[in-house]
């Protein structure tokens, strides 16, 4: 996969998507950012910071993703081979349903994917050296290129949903001491609706099942 690098950009994912629908760009490809001033996090919320942390972003084709890859579920599916990634690099992490990044009860990342035509596009922000957006970080000297190439290395051997699932299925357990942001409740006044994941059953399809009622990823 072509990697493009630079400097600083307001937003990796931004940049990927603006070359993507200007033709400048074509899937597969990934941009990396040494600091980004604009990023893009969940819910509309900024992930920004500088040199020494991980802003990435990269685009596949539809067709190149496992046949059996529930897209709703794609968050889960990258942010889970990046966390096996980067605890084959002697990092202690683990995946909060369905695309945070934690160390321990801290949160250090996240990942955020869009759906663009028959493309696929995500973006990762890790806080591995500093901690940043009110976040914690690992406070690893892993470099960003480093932590790139061996994700992707990862990534291209396009492992089966089934595969994946069935490892994050016993992660999951981790999640249930937090709440998920729902943001599908009809009488919910706001976007930041929590449920307890306290009770919530994980589905085949990387969906969970709370009080009754399924609930994506919304991101």
């Amino acid at each position: 996969m072509e990697i493009l690098s630079f400097d600083t950009l307001p937003s990796t994912q931004r940049y990927l998507l603006e070359a993507l629908q200007n033709k400048t760009l074509q899937a597969p490809v990934a941009i990396l950012a040494k600091a980004q001033s604009a990023g893009q996090g969940s819910r509309d919320n900024e992930w920004s910071g500088g040199e020494g942390n991980f802003f990435a972003s990269f685009a596949l084709p539809l067709n190149a993703l496992p046949q059996d890859l529930p897209l709703h579920s794609a968050s889960i599916y990258f942010s889970f081979i990046m966390k096996q990634t980067l605890v084959e690099m002697g990092e202690n992490i683990w995946l909060k349903w369905p695309n945070d990044f934690y160390k321990n009860d801290e949160k250090v990342g996240g990942t955020i994917t869009k759906k663009v035509d028959a493309t696929l596009v995500c973006g990762i922000g890790i806080n591995l050296k500093k901690s940043q957006n009110g976040f914690s970080s690992l406070q690893s000297d892993i470099s960003p290129e480093l932590l790139l190439e061996k994700y992707l290395e990862a990534l291209e051997k396009f492992p089966k949903w089934k595969q994946v699932f069935s490892e994050y299925e016993i992660e999951f357990e981790l999640s249930r001491k937090f709440s998920v942001h729902t943001g599908n409740n009809e009488n919910a006044q706001d976007k930041d609706f929590k449920k307890s994941l306290s009770d919530a059953s994980l589905e085949e399809d990387g969906s969970v099942m709370i009080e009754g009622t399924k609930v994506y990823s919304l991101r």
